[in-house]
């Protein structure tokens, strides 16, 4: 990307943030700093998908909102992200509702063309489905990627009614496609009831490593970041959140809820704890508004999504000075 001085988020002490388009944190469009970006923000309004309740689809638009109140210096990183690199926001892509495997292809495809520009990736969701054509497109680029999976569910199972393509058989899928590295691969926050063992026993021969919420709690975000980066190394990673890896105390808006889940402070210290990895794209999916009060969820979204771009610009920027 270009080195002149990024075009920031419009400033909130001249006008008023709940004035004007709701792009995320207030950030320029991606046509309106001449088509390229650092980090590209793009909506993916797709939850057909799902397995319980719909909604996700309106998700993006939502943590957009919420995230008026975000501000462009990051104290927890010590990093002003936005004068750090180009962030903008990149619109959605439009997916077929109707058709599962259409929408993946024509996600796929979106996500190539962004990422062509040079791009790096910050996704807002949308169902789980869409983290396949994601990393699809992301491993065309990195090769076999290192994945950081936050959710309270695996994803890693075969069908759903005999359907390939769902919110739950993402990682499945990309394991069998050989685009992950299957020997930095993690599920964290993890919890409540499954199918049977058998999908524990499933998960772990493709490689995939499980901190559960109750680790987080009992053990605390420094020691399992520590070990989640030792685990990644430097590998090119790709980080996909599905919101309902925090308890419903701090997410309520998503579509299967688990008891017993991490808090958001929990979530963004693991995060904030990954400022060494080379995290190269990532998602923020299963928002579902509808079902959320307060904007209890968009907002611990849009905060997640900040700390994502965060870590994601400085590792631009540190390797710029190199």
């Amino acid at each position: 990307m270009s080195s002149e001085t990024p075009r920031g988020p419009v400033d909130s002490s001249r006008v008023p943030r709940y004035a004007g388009p709701a792009t995320f944190a207030r950030l320029p469009r991606l046509d309106e700093v001449g088509g390229r970006a650092d980090v590209a923000v793009v909506g993916v309004p797709f939850d057909s998908g799902v397995s319980y309740r719909p909604g996700a689809r309106f998700g993006g638009n939502a943590i957009r909102e919420a995230s008026r109140l975000l501000r462009p210096y990051n104290p927890a990183q010590d990093a002003s992200p936005f004068a750090l690199a180009q962030v903008a926001d990149a619109g959605d892509i439009a997916a077929n509702p109707f058709r599962i495997e259409e929408a993946v292809e024509t996600i796929e495809a979106a996500a190539d063309d962004l990422l062509g520009t040079g791009a790096r990736l910050m996704t807002l969701g949308g169902d789980h489905t869409i983290a396949l054509p994601l990393l699809r497109a992301v491993a065309k680029k990195h090769g076999p990627v290192a994945l950081l999976h936050f959710d309270a569910h695996l994803d890693t199972w075969d069908t759903y009614f005999g359907a390939a393509y769902t919110h739950g058989t993402p990682f499945r899928r990309a394991v069998e496609e050989g685009i992950l590295d299957t020997s930095a691969l993690s599920h964290v926050g993890t919890r409540g009831p499954l199918y049977g063992k058998q999908d524990l026993t499933d998960d772990e021969k493709m490689g995939f490593g499980i901190v559960t919420s109750a680790d987080v709690y009992r053990r605390g975000a420094d020691e399992v970041a520590d070990q989640l980066r030792q685990r990644i190394g430097d590998r090119p990673l790709y980080i996909s959140i599905d919101i309902d890896c925090l308890d419903p105390a701090h997410a309520p808006g998503t579509g299967t809820p688990e008891a017993g889940g991490m808090t958001s402070r929990e979530l963004l210290e693991i995060l904030r704890g990954l400022a060494a990895c080379d995290v190269v794209s990532a998602d923020v999916v299963e928002v579902a508004p509808a079902y959320d009060h307060a904007e209890i969820t968009s907002v611990a979204a849009s905060h997640t999504a900040y700390e994502l771009t965060t870590l994601m610009t400085r590792r631009i920027a540190a390797e710029r000075a190199e």
